[in-house]
């Protein structure tokens, strides 16, 4: 596409954000007095964080939980 004057993404930047959320267009280029200044291009996705990613991979010791009576005392609780 060519440059997009700033007058007009102002009056439809609806419709670029459109074509460039749908990969109608990769990137789209604003210009101030036909000289490029910003480019509107689509986020890059992030992958999703999977819960329980390590499970299965990861084994806790015997005595994980030992000190769990110690460490409650230590914040007033009562175990």
């Amino acid at each position: 596409m060519n440059p997009v004057n700033i007058l007009d993404a102002k009056t439809s930047l609806s419709r670029l954000v459109a074509a460039v959320e749908s990969g109608e267009e990769k990137e789209i280029i604003i210009a101030r007095n036909g000289k490029p200044v910003a480019r509107l291009a689509p986020l890059e996705k992030r992958p999703k964080v999977r819960l329980g990613l390590y499970q299965g991979r990861y084994k806790a010791p015997k005595d994980f939980d030992a000190l769990n009576a110690d460490v409650a005392r230590l914040f007033g609780i009562d175990s």
